[in-house]
């Protein structure tokens, strides 16, 4: 009846952060995206200030390393997609040649004219035109939200990492004496996790950049290092990046022209970079630090996408890394914590229990 009820307390608390973290999302994404951050850079800011910088001047440099670091992706980007857009007239008039096919389909095999055709997108783009006003205003107020919130993040960083000694002796003073050893652990371990969690993720993309360039350009694919760029930096996405990266390289193949042994390429492409990334590249560079079962990862990033769209699934699994790690240290929430890993993670989380013992 005991455990009953201690269930039950926890399905409503469940609920009860769900509800509090969909509702106040405009202002907790910032604030969680700004401690991930800060976990990457803790170690960054202890080794500048073993130099001899002062707290405030390592938290600054931690945030212009990730400026920076931004910036030459970014720059990348930018530099590739300069030679992108002198195939674009190429490849504009490649997809007419193809909408102009698909017209003559629906005319010879449903029977729907090119005049009928002709009416249909022109009552379609007076509906569109009506309200390209609107849609440019939501434009513009996502981006403003975008470059606002960007601030606010490292605003946040900044003061988070100031101030991390301060939170760390808070969240101390929140448990009894007898049980802050555990709690400091707690506090180390969740930091490590997000720390090596986030670096793997970026030497992968890193890896994952050569990858996709090398194949792309076997396959033959124009701007082939743009697009290993772009499905690289989407995998800061679990699953749905690199999927929606693929597409879009797919979808530029047909708009060049590409013939179908060149689109079966690129899908090569993708499942061989997989399988690397899958079997090597994931179990050698992230490592498994984070080590939650596919149920729960998908779970997790589902109900990150419902809750804090794109945000949510980047947090979604180091924050489902910190929430695991809290449970394999606290005996009664330790179910959940089997539930949500592996049996190789879970023993390991018990040697740590009972070392602390």
């Amino acid at each position: 009846m005991v455990k009953l009820q201690y269930t039950v307390h926890i399905l409503l608390f469940t609920i009860l952060s769900t509800t509090v973290l969909y509702f106040g999302r405009n202002f907790l994404v910032p604030v969680a995206l700004a401690a991930v951050l800060a976990m990457l850079f803790i170690e960054v800011g202890n080794r500048l200030e073993r130099l001899g910088l002062s707290r405030a001047l390592s938290s600054l440099a931690s945030v212009l390393l990730l400026l920076i670091t931004i910036a030459i992706i970014l720059g990348l980007l930018s530099w590739q997609l300069n030679n992108f857009t002198e195939n674009l007239q190429g490849m504009k008039d490649r997809l007419l040649d193809l909408l102009q096919r698909l017209r003559d389909w629906l005319n010879e095999t449903v029977g729907i004219s090119n005049e009928q055709q002709k009416n249909i997108v022109e009552k379609q783009s007076e509906t569109a035109g009506r309200s390209s006003s609107n849609l440019l205003a939501n434009f513009a107020s996502g981006i403003l939200d975008i470059l606002v919130n960007a601030v606010l993040v490292l605003v946040y960083m900044f003061l988070f990492l100031f101030y991390r000694s301060r939170i760390k002796k808070f969240i101390l003073k929140l448990v009894p004496i007898s049980h802050n050893e555990q709690a400091e652990t707690i506090i180390h371990q969740s930091a490590k996790v997000s720390r090596q969690y986030l670096s793997g993720l970026t030497a992968m993309i890193a890896m994952l950049w050569v990858l996709y360039g090398i194949g792309f350009s076997v396959v033959g694919v124009q701007s082939a290092l743009f697009f290993a760029i772009l499905c690289g930096v989407l995998e800061i996405v679990p699953f749905v990046g690199n999927i929606t990266g693929t597409s879009l390289t797919v979808l530029a193949v047909i708009a060049q022209g590409g013939q179908s042994q060149q689109i079966l390429g690129v899908v090569a492409v993708y499942l061989i970079v997989q399988f690397f990334q899958t079997y090597i590249l994931e179990p050698l560079v992230v490592g498994n630090q984070v080590n939650i079962n596919p149920l729960f990862t998908i779970m997790a990033l589902v109900a990150g996408e419902a809750v804090w769209g794109i945000a949510g699934m980047i947090l979604a699994i180091p924050m489902l890394g910190i929430i695991k790690i809290i449970c394999d240290h606290i005996p009664a929430l330790e179910p959940y914590g089997f539930l949500i890993g592996t049996e190789a993670k879970r023993r390991r989380g018990l040697q740590l229990l009972r070392k602390n013992k």
